[in-house]
């Protein structure tokens, strides 16, 4: 079962509104959305799971349950997601948080580093209200209809496209008939990133659908201005499956989560008792997860004008070093502050 994951482009095509389908035969929408991002594995899957989601689709279990392989990560160069959640290319990427989290200067962000790798950038959303600002200053191409948008696209062959989606016109028919006319016309180099601008997808279980990536914004990183405030606990990715483990991507991004998740628990027993009262291996846990939580905030070139700080990126090589050295200990002289905003570190 390893080398097998379930087809989420086959379930996106057959089933739309996948969270109300799933709920009408008895399926938990989270449970379906953690198979279809691959948080939880296929083989833990129930075999009654699966052949309601067949029935879902109305195909075989032959058809839903396929061969790995050929999902590919678009390199970033923002630490955070490389590292936990890597853009998938011609994958579906949602992005969860409330209004002022900064969702949408990240969608600007990939837009401006994604044309510098010969893409196209794109959004389709309802309206260029204020909240939209930013990612409609590094869209090469913005409309309201997807008449316009499967247009321009065809106008920009064969170059990549990294087209944004407001969550409105995602989960509509429009969006399913646009798709439609991609697969029509043999067009297969869109990477997709939907936003949602009314804050909603915050309280859905399953907010898009299938996806093969999810970025799921954190209040606490946001109110502590620890951008990008992408949460590297729940954020995943389809395609770190599909990764070379000879890289040790997996193995860091494993230890990188687990120091993480450990610091953020030592954190509410440091706030009620104090540090010294913990012992010396949580000590040394807090303190390398507080540092590692600062090397992931990274500056941004489109937030360049309001951070007055110069963007930065890093290759996914350097981040799995960085990471790497400040787990084992090579950066335990040096303060959580020292490690804010920047890009590489030298150790």
């Amino acid at each position: 079962m390893e080398n097998l994951k379930l087809n989420v482009d086959l379930l996106r095509k057959r089933v739309p509104n996948l969270t109300v389908a799933a709920r009408s035969v008895g399926l938990r929408p989270a449970t379906v959305s953690n198979l279809c991002t691959g948080k939880i594995p296929l083989e833990r899957a129930e075999v009654r799971t699966l052949v309601r989601l067949a029935s879902l689709a109305n195909c075989k279990l032959d058809d839903l349950i396929i061969q790995r392989g050929g999902e590919k990560m678009i390199e970033t160069g923002i630490k955070t997601l490389d590292l936990f959640a890597p853009l998938v290319r011609e994958g579906k990427t949602g992005l969860v948080a409330r209004p002022g989290m900064g969702q949408l200067v990240l969608l600007a962000e990939l837009f401006y580093r994604l044309k510098k790798q010969g893409f196209r950038s794109l959004f389709l959303a309802e309206d260029s209200n204020t909240s939209i600002a930013d990612a409609l200053a590094e869209a090469d191409f913005y409309s309201t209809s997807a008449d316009e948008i499967f247009a321009r696209i065809k106008e920009y062959q064969p170059s990549d496209i990294i087209l944004g989606v407001d969550r409105r016109i995602y989960l509509s028919e429009d969006f399913y008939q646009l798709e439609d006319h991609f697969f029509e016309n043999g067009i297969k180099n869109i990477t997709f990133a939907v936003v949602d601008t009314s804050g909603e997808a915050v309280d859905e279980e399953l907010p898009y659908g299938p996806l093969e990536t999810l970025w799921e914004f954190d209040m606490e990183l946001a109110a502590k201005q620890a951008y990008p405030a992408v949460n590297p606990l729940t954020s995943i990715s389809t395609v770190l499956e599909e990764i070379n483990l000879d890289s040790g991507h997996m193995e860091v991004q494993q230890q990188a989560r687990k120091i993480l998740r450990r610091s953020k628990e030592l954190t509410y027993l440091v706030e009620q008792r104090g540090k010294n009262n913990l012992s010396e291996a949580d000590k040394i846990t807090f303190e390398r997860g507080k540092k590692l939580e600062a090397y992931l905030t990274q500056p941004l070139f489109v937030a360049e004008d309001f951070s007055g700080q110069r963007g930065q990126s890093v290759a996914l090589s350097e981040t799995l070093e960085n990471v790497k050295a400040i787990l084992d200990g090579k950066t335990d002289e040096i303060t959580a502050d020292e490690l804010k905003y920047i890009g590489s570190l030298q150790v």
